[in-house]
């Protein structure tokens, strides 16, 4: 499986796991399905965007970096915008966020088939 197909689906599986993890912070229980949905986009761009680096670097820490640094980034986009009462949960979006861009980097430098090389 190409590393760009690869990141798009651990991405969107991991997402959902990610979303999952709202069930810790109570006062998120009430909105879990809308953040679980928002979760699974979120973990499907940022896995496209690991596979595309994998196909282009081919290194094993970059990768794992690159993933955290998407997912943080996704992750704090989202941590931004506050709950309705004005309270922003950083730490309950980020640390999963960048754990799940962790994992996708380093499945999609060392899972992932490299692009066959094309002959002219």
């Amino acid at each position: 499986m190409n590393k760009a197909l690869l990141g798009l689906l651990l991405g969107g599986f991991l997402g959902i796991f990610d979303g999952l993890t709202a069930w810790f912070t109570p006062a998120a229980r009430a909105q879990l399905i809308g953040i679980v949905i928002g979760s699974t986009v979120k973990g499907l761009i940022a896995g496209v965007l690991i596979g595309y680096f994998a196909r282009k670097v081919r290194s094993l820490p970059l990768g794992i970096a690159f993933g955290l640094g998407i997912g943080l980034l996704l992750a704090f986009a989202v941590a931004a915008m506050p709950d309705p009462s004005g309270k922003h949960y950083y730490f309950e979006i980020m640390l999963p966020g960048g754990i799940v861009g962790m994992i996708v980097g380093y499945a999609t430098q060392r899972f992932g088939a490299a692009q066959a090389a094309v002959s002219r």
